[in-house]
């Protein structure tokens, strides 16, 4: 049975900031004592799962467009994205014996892009968007991935109810190169203008930006799937590359819908929080990555594969740099821990959070705001700021 959204209203006066962010300390070192073989068999498997997966969509996409071979290319997709997201956090960077390419600083990165994690995005660009940009400012206005505000035109359009969730249908089946692509390229490209402006040098003109969305995103990924892949049965015949470019193209559709499911709802919601100004304390921070986020089910490994691990984001916002399979370790810990310290703990099915998401998307709802402090209250409270990039550190 899932646990229903937490009523507990959020009182920054009444919460231990500090308090509850020793105790998480304390439950890191007992996480990093404990890493081993078990981590790296595990995330073994979890690869193995999806390269067998592409293999059988492989061996079935020339025959006729088919919904098994859709299914198993969208999950060997959805599952390097896995491997790309808890990877690139640096997730098994601390594991001992990991070999060098489940590391951040191999996986994906070079030519090994096209082998680890063949995707709409630079890696690069995504691990700046995501691990540093919305990693450290969830909630805040300098979160490139703030759904609520990201849709306030959508929101705001005199236009039927209906148009808005065809709006949103159609962003699910194409979110990865509409929405991310371009968001987290500019992110990344806009971090180097702001290194260029510290030395004086000029700023990348207007068209780099659509230069390089469409050389390093848009034409690598359809080229391997909507090129290679079909013309790879081309001594079938033409309706093998025509039944294996429909089956590309509908694992993508898939994948673009699986991904969106699942990530979208995590930091959406009438019941999470959005934060009118940063957080004043590391341990305001961690809390902060509580009530602005929401876990689904949880469970043994099919269950979470089929949430992509994002069923742990509650865990995974305060740790991002752990491995997938301390996630399912920790997570009634940190629960018991937010119980003990009274801070929200939202946890429902992915179809209720979906429904919650989109209602803030068209604008039936909207998220909660965090009450903000007197001044003199912060200062006496709490004296250290939170630099960009803790978060995506993890508390160590």
């Amino acid at each position: 049975m899932q646990n229903a959204a937490s009523p507990t209203p959020f009182d920054p006066d009444a919460i231990d900031f500090e308090g509850f962010f020793a105790e998480l300390k304390v439950l890191r070192r007992e996480i990093d004592a404990s890493l081993g073989e078990a981590d790296l068999a595990h995330l073994r498997k979890i690869e193995r799962l999806g390269w067998a997966a592409t293999a059988l969509g492989l061996t079935t996409a020339w025959i006729a467009p088919n919904p098994l071979s859709m299914a198993s290319l969208s999950f060997g997709r959805s599952t390097r994205w896995l491997l790309m997201h808890h990877i690139g956090h640096r997730g098994y960077d601390k594991v001992p014996n990991v070999p060098a390419r489940w590391t951040s600083k191999v996986f994906a990165r070079g030519a090994r892009r096209f082998i680890d994690w063949p995707d709409w995005m630079i890696p690069e660009a995504w691990i700046y968007e995501h691990n540093v940009l919305h990693h450290s400012h969830t909630g805040e206005e300098r979160d490139p991935d703030l759904l609520e505000r990201n849709t306030e035109s959508l929101r705001g359009a005199k236009v039927p109810k209906a148009a808005k969730y065809g709006a949103m249908g159609l962003l699910a089946l194409s979110w990865r190169p509409v929405y991310y692509a371009p968001n987290t390229l500019r992110a990344w490209l806009g971090r180097l203008d702001k290194r260029r402006a510290k030395t004086d040098a000029p700023a990348s003109p207007p068209q780099t930006h659509t230069r390089e969305l469409w050389l390093r995103c848009y034409l690598p990924y359809t080229a391997l799937e909507f090129g290679l892949l079909p013309l790879a049965f081309l001594p079938l015949g033409p309706w093998a590359v025509a039944s294996a470019l429909a089956n590309s193209v509908g694992a993508e559709a898939l994948t673009n819908l699986h991904t969106f499911l699942v990530v979208g709802p995590n930091h959406s919601g009438e019941d999470l929080y959005r934060f009118m100004s940063p957080a004043q304390s590391r341990g305001e921070a961690m809390v902060r990555q509580v009530i602005g986020s929401a876990n689904y089910a949880v469970g043994g490994d099919a269950v979470d594969l089929a949430h992509l691990w994002l069923n742990y984001q509650i865990e995974h916002h305060i740790w991002p740099d752990l491995p997938l399979l301390r996630y399912r370790e920790v997570q009634p810990k940190v629960k018991a821990l937010c119980a003990k310290y009274g801070i929200p703990y939202v946890q429902e099915s992915v179809l209720t959070r979906v429904k919650k998401m989109l209602a803030i998307a068209v604008g039936s709802a909207s998220m909660k705001r965090a009450p903000t402090e007197p001044a003199e209250d912060a200062r006496a409270r709490r004296t250290e700021r939170v630099d960009l990039g803790v978060i995506a550190e993890g508390v160590a």
